[in-house]
């Protein structure tokens, strides 16, 4: 028995024990979806998989994947799919296109569970003729801290800004605790103009404490409240629209870093980065390359990062110290090159010149201006 030897040097160098998790070290991605059919809808599932299976092997990034059904129970059906690495399954799981191609799934299922893993050790050795990128291993196990971040975005309708953002800063907190095994942490909700972020972090099982969370009497209130307002509209009475919105509203976590310091004094704040149409996983892995060295350097203010991207939106949630504009404006902002911001994102007009380069004098300042979110709430749950 023969155990491939890692084929890339992975974007996180872990010298220490601090924590660090993303999904840009290059290494293959196995893809585990767990379904549950619907009682004599077995035939049906299984043609809306090979219709499915076929256009997703046109998907860049795409390997091979396998259906299996439970020998236990008929109703139990595993799908495994492998990719190159992260990024190309993020960006097509996350786009339109893929919404439109599961649609035919979910009328024959009671419930999915989506898991995802870096393939770290495997036995038998390459395969015969395989491509040298789709043979890469992540290099060694990452230090994780047992919580999983994860984030919602949504738009508002012009001018009602304030009025979402009163609705959403005056609630009252669920129950933190889901099960014996799941607990929410904390939940950070910050405005960028009329666009919502929505941030948590979960001890446990995420989907479990996502649920827990949607049936809670106080927000669900706060969810009807905020309807009126949305620029995408949603009924939370059908099962089909609310997951649709759910669905476009999801804002993963591509990379989490932090320092092995602390500081309780630490504020947290939130940075916004509306990418040029295309660019937004370039941006998100440059600000993961820029917080992966922050975390090595001792008398960086940023203690720890938390980036979030989907298509050509890229949030990143920061524990600074001393204040977001205390220092140097390139550690707040993760971009030391002005040039850079200016290429990657589309800040408002005032932030670079017509031809679209940063201005000369405080460019960095001016960006870090236009990136910052304003808070409307930030809640620890009290510890068990």
């Amino acid at each position: 028995m023969t155990t491939t030897a890692p084929a890339s040097r992975p974007l996180t160098r872990q010298v220490s024990s601090r924590v660090s998790q993303s999904v840009f070290d290059g290494s293959r991605l196995r893809v585990v979806l767990l379904v549950d059919v619907n009682d004599g809808a077995q035939h049906q599932f299984l043609e809306a998989y090979e219709q499915l299976c076929t256009q997703v092997a046109s998907v860049p990034g795409h390997v091979s994947d396998q259906l299996c059904q439970s020998i236990e129970n008929p109703s139990q059906w595993l799908i495994t799919s492998e990719w190159e690495s992260a990024p190309p399954f993020l960006t097509w799981v996350n786009s339109e296109e893929h919404v439109r191609m599961v649609e035919p799934l979910h009328s024959c299922v009671r419930d999915t569970r989506s898991l995802r893993f870096h393939v770290v050790r495997e036995t038998g050795g390459p395969a015969d003729g395989a491509e040298p990128g789709r043979r890469s291993l992540q290099a060694r196990p990452r230090i994780g801290d047992g919580v999983t971040r994860h984030a919602l975005t949504f738009t508002v309708k012009p001018g009602s800004e304030d009025a979402v953002a009163g609705i959403l800063a005056d609630y009252a907190p669920p129950n933190p605790r889901v099960d014996d095994t799941t607990r929410l942490c904390r939940t950070s909700l910050f405005m960028h103009g009329n666009r919502v972020v929505r941030a948590i972090e979960v001890r446990g099982d995420l989907l479990a404490a996502l649920r827990h969370v949607a049936r809670q009497p106080e927000v669900r209130a706060v969810e009807e409240a905020i309807n009126p307002y949305l620029e995408q509209d949603r009924d939370l009475d059908d099962p089909e629209s609310a997951r649709v919105f759910f669905t476009r509203a999801a804002l993963p976590a591509v990379h989490h870093v932090a320092a092995e310091r602390d500081d309780p004094a630490a504020e947290r704040h939130a940075l916004y980065y509306p990418a040029r149409p295309g660019c937004g996983m370039r941006l998100a892995r440059l600000l993961a390359q820029q917080d992966e060295a922050a975390a090595d350097d001792p008398l960086n203010p940023v203690l720890g990062s938390t980036i979030f991207q989907r298509d050509d939106v890229v949030v990143r949630l920061i524990d600074v110290r001393g204040g977001l504009t205390a220092g140097d404006p390139a550690l707040s902002l993760g971009l030391p090159d002005p040039a850079q911001a200016a290429e990657l994102t589309t800040f408002p007009e005032g932030a670079a010149d017509g031809r679209g380069s940063a201005p000369r004098d405080g460019g960095l300042t001016r960006f870090l201006d236009l990136a910052r979110m304003d808070l409307i709430t930030d809640r620890l749950s009290p510890r068990a």
